[in-house]
Formats: C-alpha cells, structure tokens, sequence
C-alpha cells in the first residue's frame, strides 16, 4: 500500500473524513489504544488506565498532550511526517481541551462515547471558564470502528506477532512433561515470548490441565500436570503495541476415543467456520454455524462462548463472530476459536487468528490444527 492509504496519517485523514460527514470542528480522544492508531508512536503508551493524554484534532491541526513522565518518548517515537504538536504545559488535561477549542474557534467538538465522566466534566467546567459555549457529541465509537480494518502496517506487526507465538507452541511441545505445574508451564512459556522477540505479554496467559481446561478463562495454578491430562494454553506475544492471539489443545500421552472425538468436534467446527467467511459476512451468522455444529454433536450446551473476536492494539476489538449481528469488512483481523468444555472432565479451544479477505479467511497461526500428543 502507498503512504496515502495506510499508516497514522491515513489513519487520521480517515478521522476528519468523518468530521466533515459530521459537522464537527475537532475530535477529543483518550483511549489509548486509539491515540497509538492514530499517532503511530511505538512503545510510549503503557495502558495503566491513568489516561495521561489526550489529543485534540482539528481539520488542519493535530495537538498532543502529555506529561513528563511520557514527553521525551513521544518525542523519539512520534513519526516525523505524522504534524503533531506535543503540549507538556502546566494546563490540566480538561482544560487543555477548553483551551484548544478558544484558540481554533471550535464549536463542535465530539468526544469518545466511553470517556471519564469527571473528564467530561472538566472540559465542560473549562469551557465555562472561558465563556465558549459548545456542543459536545459523542462519536459512539467511530474510531473503534475504523480501526476494525486494519492496513498494511498493522498486519505486518501482527504477523511478526504470531511468528513468535508459534515458535512458542513449538517449544512447549518439547518442555511439557508430566510433574510440571501450570504455573511452570505458563512461566516457560512467557519467558520464551520474551526472550525470542516479544514487547509484551498479549493478555494474560491461560494455562490449564486437566478437569480446569473446562474453565474456559482458567487462572494457570499448583495442579501437576499428569499423564493422560489435556493441557489447554491461550496465549499470545505483544509486538510494537500490537497483539496475537492463539489456543491450542495438546494431550500427554495417547488421548482416549472421548478426547479423541471431542477434539475431532472443535477442529472440525473450526475448520467448516472458516470456510465460510468472507468480507461482508454477518459475524452472527458464523458464529451460529458453530454452534449449530457443536449442538448437532450433542455438545451445544458446553459451549458457550463467542466464536471470535477482533485483535490488534486491544486484545478485543471489532468485529465480532458472537450473538449481535455485525457486518465483517475486508482486512478485518479476527479470532476463529470454537471450545467444548466438559465440567469436571475438561474441555478443548481451537484457536487461530488472521485476516478476512473479499473470498475467505487468511490465518497468520500456522501451527498445527491437528492434535499434538505429548509422549511420555
């Protein structure tokens, strides 16, 4: 792709694109996670949920603000054709924006639906201030939208990403042994994201044996792995603020006709999904294929979850494979990860993620679906 269709000003061209549609004069964001889109700044933020900037965008001007804590980063980091002015005054942050809309003459500024009500009650109070009477609408999540279609940029880092996270199923394959605990599988599995590339842990790994891999989102524990167990991990390594997302199910020695068949289900389900997206698809519509599968099989009442979900800055993004019905567009990004859970018994996920395109699905996992029995 050319600079004119991917990268942060493209990202930022397609912001005020919507600003004209709209009738808005500037934009207030927050999130974090939409600043690194639009920005491109790599490494800066750290997600604490502090919320430490906040942009203004006019149709003809990009303002930053931050503190000092983040200032010399973004000075380092921020794309040198990116035209954003960073701001480390002594404003608050509230009043920074009041500020910023007296000296464009902003009248209309939309600001994200999910912000900090004490935040938008500091803009408001700021703008009393200044004697500005403005409208505030909220952009319902616009730029989450937008950001549900990724661009070039974003899938090479995802793709490097996922690199990492099937190099770390490779070797878990040779590490896992019966003795071990969760807790040293995850451990293991986490150092060797990080030592063979990763920024980031992209969530929280889940690392589960046994009867606890019928927990879906199991906390990894002191349970001993043995002989015979299911071992169930979801993971994914961090690269350049951005995320992979994988599960795999593997059994320690050879699996029984029950675990065979069970396995046999979820790949099967996870294989027919695939098949069946493509670009303007309804996420509803597949993820009722899974579960229609899973029903037919007997299973329907274990599996209740979502089919899938989007990735990239968040591990969660749009769209979605799940209940509410959404139109899936091409170069979305997005989860196919079908599991039937057994209570007391275990359970299995299936999972890869990668691009839809205008005929299919492109995965960027490419480790095996087929299941991996761990001699021993």
């Amino acid at each position: 792709m050319s600079d004119c269709t991917t990268g942060p000003s493209a990202r930022v061209a397609r912001v005020r694109s919507m600003m004209d549609d709209r009738g808005y004069d500037a934009v207030v964001v927050r999130d974090e996670a939409n600043l690194r889109w639009l920005t491109g700044a790599m490494g800066v933020f750290d997600y604490t949920y502090e919320f430490p900037h906040a942009a203004f965008i006019t149709r003809d001007a990009c303002y930053l603000h931050t503190d000092s804590r983040y200032y010399n980063s973004f000075m380092e980091n921020l794309p040198a054709d990116g035209g954003w002015q960073v701001d480390m005054d002594g404003h608050d942050i509230p009043g920074w924006v009041a500020q910023r809309a007296l000296e464009t003459r902003s009248r209309t500024i939309a600001i994200e639906d999910d912000m900090q009500l004490s935040f938008y009650r500091g803009i408001l109070r700021g703008l009393e201030d200044r004697s500005i009477a403005a409208q505030l609408p909220c952009m319902h999540g616009d730029i989450r939208r937008m950001r549900a279609v990724k661009d070039a940029e974003e899938i090479a880092l995802m793709k490097h990403a996922q690199s990492i996270t099937d190099a770390a199923f490779a070797h878990m394959l040779e590490f896992i042994k019966p003795g071990l605990t969760e807790k040293q599988i995850r451990t293991e599995l986490e150092t060797f994201m990080f030592m063979n590339g990763a920024d980031s842990l992209a969530f929280d790994s889940i690392v589960a044996s046994g009867p606890n891999t019928a927990n879906p989102h199991a906390v990894p524990s002191d349970r001993v792995v043995q002989k015979g167990d299911f071992v169930l991990m979801d993971y994914g390594a961090g690269y350049r603020d951005y995320r992979s997302d994988m599960t795999r199910t593997v059994v320690l020695g050879e699996p029984t006709d029950e675990q065979r068949a069970l396995y046999d289900l979820v790949q099967r389900t996870h294989e027919e999904c695939v098949r069946a997206i493509h670009a303007g698809v309804d996420g509803h519509d597949i993820h009722m294929l899974s579960v229609k599968i899973i029903t037919d099989a007997g299973y329907g009442d274990y599996y209740g979850h979502g089919l899938g979900h989007g990735v990239g800055i968040d591990i969660h993004e749009l769209p979605n494979f799940g209940r509410a019905s959404n139109i899936v567009e091409a170069g979305s990004v997005i989860t196919v990860e079908p599991g039937v859970y057994l209570p007391g018994v275990g359970g299995v996920r299936l999972e890869d993620f990668g691009l839809v395109t205008e005929d299919g699905y492109e995965p960027f996992t490419e480790s095996p679906h087929e299941l991996q029995v761990i001699d021993c």
